[in-house]
């Protein structure tokens, strides 16, 4: 699938998103700059502009959109809002009290879902949203991310049989601080 970049949306969530100074990353290793995504997730018109780029790289055939919790929740609500798919809240574990759910909306045994995602990285939130999906009877084949943040052209997601689909990657960020 080909992806057409939008430099200004680049230029923008960029500008909005990448911090420096002292940051101390989830490793524990220390970083000069930092790409805080919920400045962007929480911008009203990044949000949209976001979400309207992704709404072509949705599957045809997408029944729902499970939106990953945290960040990718609020950008599903708006994929749905504008593409009229059904969305799906998918938590990091099921949760232990009421329904024990593990994804909040619509039963998915059957139905095709397209995962949302905010920022892929190494992909692990997203590989454990596939398994669980898939074990709950969902196919689950492609996520749409806004940010493809994975390092080098090598899918982190191949292990799972997961196409990523990405609104921009790390080197479109980069290509608009040049």
């Amino acid at each position: 699938m080909d992806r057409h970049v939008d430099p200004a949306l680049a230029r923008d969530i960029d500008a909005r998103c990448r911090l420096t100074g002292e940051f101390t990353l989830r490793s524990g290793q220390v970083a000069g700059e930092y790409f805080d995504k919920y400045l962007f997730e929480t911008d009203p018109d990044l949000l949209a502009r976001v979400a309207a780029a992704m709404v072509p790289l949705l599957p045809d055939d997408t029944d729902l959109l499970g939106g990953l919790e945290m960040g990718g929740i609020p950008i599903a609500t708006v994929v749905s809002s504008q593409s009229r798919v059904s969305a799906l809240f998918v938590r990091k574990q099921a949760k232990t009290y009421g329904t024990c759910k593990l994804a909040e909306g619509p039963a998915v045994d059957g139905l095709r879902v397209t995962l949302i995602e905010d920022v892929i990285t190494t992909g692990g939130a997203v590989r454990d949203a596939t398994r669980a999906l898939r074990e709950a009877g969902a196919v689950v084949e492609t996520v749409v991310c806004a940010i493809d943040r994975s390092p080098g052209d090598d899918n982190p997601l191949a292990d799972v049989g997961l196409e990523i689909r990405a609104v921009l990657t790390k080197a479109d960020l980069d290509a608009v601080r040049a």
